[in-house]
């Protein structure tokens, strides 16, 4: 999901205010993608408490009737995770085995936990009211996948053939990774899912104004992410009783290179994901910012440009990586000295740097060679494969379908500062990208939240962006 907002953008284009549609007003495939959308958001799909399989042996069974072949619709449920299936379904393009390599649609079916005391309505029911859809998975990340799977079974009625294979994956585990689909999939079973590059969520379009008189101001694609990963920073001492006070002392040790972690900035490092993204917001931002990205974007040395927009966090955590403490354990009793001390460090790490380099530059901070930074989790995560700048196919198609619809508003790269699917594909080597189409208020749609939502209008805009999206990358209409 995006992680980042965007605030205080100039509108650059003025549009009609975006309004309900009403139901009966809707296009045959329009209600369709409605009813699919009202199907996964009624299936509980959380972790713990719900089932990703009930909702996709119902988007199988779709596919099914709709007369694709049992061989292209296939459901892969991990070992000992009966309610963790994922779907993966293959829609056939005219190139055939020597064609050009597929298109990958990707997106997750589970959600977040929803309390229902603390929602006013079912968080399991999709409900229209005020011009939005209210409901857990509304924008994250069941929007996406209704309308990819309503899109999909369109083509197959329609009759159009696309020129390269689309691949379908709707996929468990994004919001707790206990057992992520892709990440799953693409090690044991990378042969289904394997594409020239894939479509996922961590884009999408912000709106300017307010309440219903709003106006796109951007198109974003995601194209990369931070890496994340915890270290856990340890001071150890013999302590002992604390009615004799030793000069040395394991809470006060680690309180200092704490400090010293919190004074430390990481130098800047821009990627070709974050200086797109300074070049093309420095047209919408305010003189100043305007001015200070430029600047950073001839040279990322400027110290000036760079403080100016490290005052905004959002901005900051694009410039650099970040690392941060995020939970304290330290001593053992009230009338003891601490034997231990202990913070957890989270990183979030550029694409483009490394492990080695992260913990040898917090070593060198630290400055204490009696204290260890170990790794919190046994796993390491791994950088990504695929190149960081954004497929020039990709780029054009999405300017152009963007332009067609919304007027002429930029493009903008961006890289997330948190995490999405997106970054095992990457790893694997698989560009793949965060476009939607869907426009949105920067925080509006409160996802992860109470009364997550999405505007009625967005989505069906979303619907039509996605679709002549993936006509376009997907090769020329055919008979």
């Amino acid at each position: 999901m995006r992680s980042f907002r965007i605030a205080a953008l100039i509108a650059v284009a003025v549009a009609a205010p975006l309004t309900a549609q009403a139901p009966q007003s809707l296009t045959p495939h329009q209600r369709l993608a409605r009813e699919i959308y009202n199907q996964l958001i009624s299936i509980n799909t959380a972790d713990t408490v719900g089932s990703v399989t009930r909702a996709v042996d119902a988007m199988a069974a779709r596919f099914r009737a709709a007369g694709f072949p049992d061989s292209d619709v296939k459901i892969l449920t991990p070992p000992g995770k009966p309610t963790k299936a994922n779907l993966i379904v293959r829609y056939h393009g005219t190139g055939g085995a020597n064609g050009p390599k597929p298109l990958l649609l990707l997106a997750h079916l589970d959600v977040v936990a929803a309390k229902r005391a603390d929602w006013p309505r079912d968080p399991f029911t999709l409900v229209e009211q005020n011009g939005f859809f209210y409901g857990r998975g509304t924008s994250d990340d069941k929007a996406m996948a209704s309308i990819f799977t309503a899109n999909l079974l369109g083509y197959k009625q329609e009759g159009w053939r696309p020129s390269r294979d689309i691949i379908l994956a709707l996929t468990a585990d994004e919001e707790s990774g206990d057992s992520n689909g892709p990440e799953w999939i693409v090690r044991d079973r990378r042969d289904l899912i394997d594409a020239a590059f894939a479509i996922n969520e961590g884009g999408g379009g912000t709106l300017g104004g307010s309440g219903m008189k709003v106006h796109p101001l951007f198109n974003s694609i995601q194209a990369a992410e931070k890496v994340y990963v915890d270290f856990t920073l340890t001071a150890t001492n013999p302590g002992g009783h604390s009615s004799v006070p030793r000069p040395d002392n394991a809470i006060y040790e680690l309180a200092d290179a704490l400090h010293r972690i919190s004074a430390f900035k990481f130098p800047v490092a821009l990627n070709p994901t974050t200086r797109g993204f300074f070049e093309q917001s420095a047209r919408v931002e305010t003189p100043e910012i305007a001015a200070a990205m430029r600047a950073v974007v001839a040279n990322p040395n400027d110290a000036a440009a760079a403080a100016t927009l490290s005052k905004r966090p959002e901005f900051n955590a694009l410039l650099r990586t970040t690392c941060v403490a995020t939970r304290l354990i330290g001593g053992h009793a009230y009338n003891a000295l601490p034997q231990s001390a202990s913070a957890n460090i989270n990183c979030r790490i550029l694409p483009t740097s490394s492990l080695d380099e992260v913990r040898s530059t917090l070593l060198r901070v630290i400055a204490d060679t009696a204290m260890k930074l170990t790794y919190t989790q046994a796993d390491r995560p791994r950088f990504p494969a695929s190149a960081p700048s954004i497929d020039p196919t990709l780029l054009s198609a999405v300017t152009d379908v963007t332009h067609e619809l919304f007027g002429n508003i930029p493009v903008i790269p961006v890289m997330s500062t948190g995490a999405t699917d997106s970054h095992w594909l990457r790893e694997a080597g698989i560009p793949s990208y965060g476009v939607s189409g869907i426009f949105s208020l920067p925080g509006e749609t409160n996802a992860h939240g109470r009364d997550e939502k999405l505007r009625v209008k967005s989505y069906y805009d979303g619907l039509e962006f996605l679709d002549h999206l993936v006509r376009r990358l997907a090769g020329p209409v055919q008979p």
